[in-house]
């Protein structure tokens, strides 16, 4: 069966978010060629992307464009052809294009849809941002292991992953620590 990671940049103060959504925090993250070419190494590793709505649109209306293909050519190519799953009560289609490939669109997250997908043939599963989605799957415990990146910023106040779940248990599976200041810390529930 399929594993689900959670890969997610969290602040200091443990929001993956600031209180509107916003995520341009991240523009403090220093130039790291160590933490650069490990994310891009395990990008590349390929296998299924959830997305919420908000995060898939985020991501749609940067990595097919221009700038984005000349900007960072290998995370664009892994992005734009990857298999993408949106789970969304509100849009009703998606569009695929010339640099935009492999998208399924759910409307609904129930333990049975999320199960048939970790049963399917294939590699594993990564949620990227996300905060609703991680929340939910995290309440159904579906996730097998939770990647946060935390990086060395504090906002005050924010959107957290894990708002109203019940209490849970996580085993430390690696740290690590990068000369940019962020720490990779890998978790899997007890």
């Amino acid at each position: 069966m399929r594993k689900i990671t959670v890969f997610n940049y969290v602040t200091l103060d443990g929001f993956f978010a600031g209180p509107m959504g916003e995520i341009d925090w991240f523009k403090s993250i220093k130039k790291d060629d160590e933490y650069n070419k490990e994310t891009h190494d395990q990008a590349k590793t390929g296998g299924t992307v959830l997305y919420g709505r908000k995060t898939y649109e985020m991501m749609k209306s940067y990595w097919p464009t221009p700038g984005a293909r000349k900007n960072d050519p290998v995370m664009a190519k892994v992005v734009n052809n990857g298999e993408k799953i949106v789970f969304s009560r509100n849009l009703r289609s998606v569009e695929e294009g010339p640099n935009w490939k492999n998208v399924t669109l759910l409307n609904e997250i129930t333990r049975e849809n999320i199960m048939a997908i970790k049963k399917k043939k294939g590699k594993d599963i990564t949620i990227i941002g996300s905060g609703s989605l991680v929340r939910q799957l995290t309440e159904l415990e579906l996730i097998d292991e939770y990647q946060l990146l935390l990086v060395p910023v504090v906002i005050g106040m924010g959107k957290s992953f894990f708002s109203n779940v019940k209490q849970m248990d996580l085993e430390l599976i690696e740290a690590k620590s990068y000369e940019n200041g962020i720490v990779k810390l890998r978790y899997r529930p007890v």
